[in-house]
């Protein structure tokens, strides 16, 4: 017997060209990385410890993780001796599904040996251009971001500035949303609600010398203002991928670890037990290199020219 669950919602959300352009992009990337001698490989989808970053979250399955990123899998091959290293591999994370959003995405990851985020930024520039057809992205420091679009230095801001800011173009909080966001919550809302949507245009921005604080996994220099080795990647606003001059040092990296599940405690989110192999791995001695994860999914809807994520994707979480 057929149940109206069957019988309805069983068409794929994309379209048969969609989905050869998929296919047509999958083998543009992997030709790029073969020409450049860097290994395809492939890691667990369903790993024993999930990502401890608050503002990712992660499916539990039984008492398992299914992988937000393959980062972790990936920096254990580079110390166990791998040279540069990609991946395209299914990820999840437990975000509504959206026009930019499904729960279960594409990713393409890559890490480079003996390069720096700089080094990565002009290889990212080279596969958009070729998948994209675009010409080269524009760069912009994060400082020169919100001095442009905000006229605010987001390296000494206080949190009354950036509440004020928000409050004069129209983002209102209530109070008790307001009372527990730190500088940087404040400083990723502007950017998100305000900065983001003006990064427009027919080639990519790249957005690079995040503040210290939004190091993540990435390494930090030290200066009047410390800022984090690390970029991101926008086009028509959208967020597209997230690059790192990757963190060695292992001490370092279980404080961040420490320092993210105490954010995690104070907003109320599920503690994260740290990442015990890869700290091991760290600890037997990480290469120097820079790792840059990149969404598929978005990039094809770019490519051609979709108003949603979900006609990019055979099957999406609403008909899955």
């Amino acid at each position: 017997m057929t149940t109206d669950f069957n019988k309805h919602n069983w068409r794929p959300t994309a379209t048969l060209t969609a989905i050869q352009a998929r296919a047509k992009m999958y083998k543009d990337i992997r030709n790029f990385f073969n020409q450049r001698d860097v290994l395809e490989v492939e890691t667990p989808i369903i790993g024993a410890r999930g990502v401890t970053n608050p503002y990712i979250q992660s499916f539990m399955v039984t008492d398992k993780y299914l992988q937000t990123s393959p980062e972790y899998a990936m920096k254990r091959l580079l110390a166990a001796g791998f040279p540069s290293i990609y991946q395209i591999c299914k990820v999840f994370r437990t975000e509504e599904a959206g026009r930019l959003h499904n729960p279960e995405f594409t990713m393409l990851e890559w890490y480079r040996l003996n390069f720096n985020h700089v080094q990565l930024m002009d290889e990212t520039d080279d596969l958009l251009q070729l998948v994209l057809n675009c010409g080269p992205c524009k760069r912009i420091s994060y400082h020169e971001l919100f001095r442009k679009f905000l006229q605010i230095n987001p390296h000494t801001a206080t949190l009354e500035q950036l509440q004020l800011c928000a409050d004069n173009h129209g983002i209102n909080l209530s109070i008790a949303a307001a009372k527990n966001l730190s500088v940087t919550d404040w400083l990723q809302l502007l950017m998100s609600h305000l900065i983001e949507p003006k990064l427009l245009g027919n080639t990519p921005w790249i957005v690079y010398d995040f503040p210290a604080a939004q190091a993540a996994l990435s390494k930090i220099i030290d200066g009047e203002h410390p800022t984090a080795t690390r970029f991101e990647v926008y086009m028509y606003g959208i967020e597209l991928a997230n690059g790192y001059y990757e963190l060695q040092n292992v001490a370092e990296q279980q404080q961040r670890f420490a320092a993210d599940n105490q954010i995690r405690a104070t907003q109320g989110i599920s503690i994260i037990q740290e990442d015990e192999r890869l700290l091991a791995a760290l600890e037997a001695g990480f290469p120097d290199c820079a790792g840059i994860a990149l969404g598929l999914d978005r990039l094809l809807m770019l490519k051609i020219n979709a108003k949603s994520i979900t006609e990019t994707i055979s099957f999406c979480i609403d008909n899955a």
